[in-house]
């Protein structure tokens, strides 16, 4: 057997079509073959151009794992917008200002509810994004808030020893105050799990209500100083790396940061020789001037010797 392959539900989490576990459900069901037969839970795989993966008949877009550089984006959302793909009835979702690409896709990792703004962050390689969203890994959390309601020590203390939720116990990390009057005041908190709307049903248990969320921090990753609302930035090398130690996956060699920013720099670099020969051509006598000079503007490209 190659060294190459890899068990499908693997393949099928990284490219971001499911947790391992929902793709799991999906070969149990008999719902994804693999160049016309149907899968099997266990079946290996080494992708390859030719390789034709189908879930309910409709091709898979599966890239070789090998040649996939791992991006993520840090996006501050603003509330209001959704964190899904498609909405029906047509509101803004995270998805509408992020970069296309033509050969991956942006999985979001974690899901903020539409009141909440703050840090999202997206990936193209979906095992990292299951990863960091797995509550085993315990990924640090943290949220600015804005409270209204009487909190005294009692409450803190609740908080942070957990309380009952419908869906199970809860409680805060830590609990730090950062200011304000009266029964409007501003507290940091963290947790390391992302239940549905965790961080306000938490409050509500102990009789305060929210009016103001932001996600502030992810792992070790802030929100950046001077994004906008709906601005995103992508992460460097090491920023990702640290993303994926964090969850024990490999870390990349290659960014895609890197690769812009050089090209950017070359960009300027051809514009500057580019503004040195004009200066040149233009400080010549008249007489000594090419005759072709007068076309020096028309955007013509000139390649240099030994380029």
């Amino acid at each position: 057997m190659s060294d190459k392959t890899e068990k499908l539900q693997k393949i099928l989490a990284r490219s971001g079509h499911g947790s391992r576990r929902e793709i799991e459900g999906y070969i149990q069901q008999g719902r994804i073959s693999i160049d016309g037969k149907i899968a099997t839970l266990g079946d290996r795989i080494e992708v390859k151009p030719g390789t034709k993966i189908r879930f309910d008949g409709r091709i898979l877009n599966i890239k070789e794992s090998q040649k996939t550089v791992c991006r993520v984006l840090a996006y501050y959302k603003p509330e209001g917008e959704l964190c899904t793909r498609h909405d029906p009835e047509g509101r803004p979702t995270v998805f509408d200002r992020l970069p296309k690409m033509q050969d991956a896709r942006w999985i979001a990792v974690g899901r903020l509810d539409i009141n909440t703004c703050g840090l999202l962050l997206f990936t193209t390689d979906g095992e990292l994004a299951n990863r960091l969203m797995h509550p085993s890994r315990e990924v640090e959390r943290e949220y600015a808030v804005r409270v209204f309601g009487e909190v005294d020590n009692a409450k803190l203390r609740q908080l942070t020893q957990g309380v009952q939720l419908e869906d199970g116990p809860a409680s805060f990390k830590t609990i730090s105050f950062k200011g304000g009057e009266g029964i409007n005041q501003w507290y940091n908190v963290t947790l390391t799990e992302g239940r549905n709307r965790e961080v306000r049903r938490l409050w509500e248990a102990v009789g305060v209500q929210v009016s103001r969320l932001i996600r502030v921090r992810y792992g070790d990753i802030d929100l950046p100083k001077g994004l906008p609302r709906g601005g995103w930035t992508e992460l460097g090398l090491e920023q990702t790396n640290y993303l994926r130690q964090l969850v024990e996956l490999n870390e990349e060699t290659v960014s895609k940061v890197a690769v812009e920013r050089d090209q950017r720099r070359l960009k300027a670099n051809q514009i500057r020789r580019a503004v040195r020969r004009h200066a040149q051509v233009a400080s010549r006598p008249a007489g000594k001037r090419p005759a072709s000079s007068s076309r020096q503007n028309t955007g013509r490209k000139t390649t240099p010797k030994g380029r």
